[in-house]
């Protein structure tokens, strides 16, 4: 799926820091940890807490953030749609991984079991 390059710009010059804490609310709000949320992004990212809070203090970008990051090799395995978009038919990557991450956590709120977020069951 096309994104216009003005939106996956937008999306690479995010600060990482500004959107945490709203993925933080998201789902806390829905009884979710802040503790599984750091799993979710590890599993994606494989930034540690240690890593992930530097990288906040850092007020890196998505591009960067995602530069620094070791996709997980199961992660082709996230589908569905988040933002109104396909996340398997992103074609740009960068794009991609921010939908992805958008996806978990959005699947964390929701409740999934976290074997079916972590793409292990």
């Amino acid at each position: 799926m096309k994104t216009s390059s003005t939106h996956d710009q937008r999306i690479a010059k995010m600060i990482f820091a500004s959107v945490y804490p709203m993925y933080v609310e998201k789902v806390e709000k829905k009884g979710r940890t802040k503790e599984e949320l750091h799993q979710v992004i590890e599993w994606l990212t494989g930034f540690d807490h240690k890593q992930l809070n530097e990288l906040i203090k850092e007020r890196v970008t998505f591009e960067t953030f995602f530069e620094r990051a070791t996709l997980n090799p199961n992660a082709h395995l996230i589908t569905g749609v988040i933002c109104g978009y396909r996340v398997e038919e992103i074609e740009n990557p960068l794009t991609q991984r921010a939908r992805y991450l958008d996806k978990l956590v959005d699947e964390l709120a929701k409740g999934r079991k976290m074997e079916k977020i972590l793409r292990t069951a």
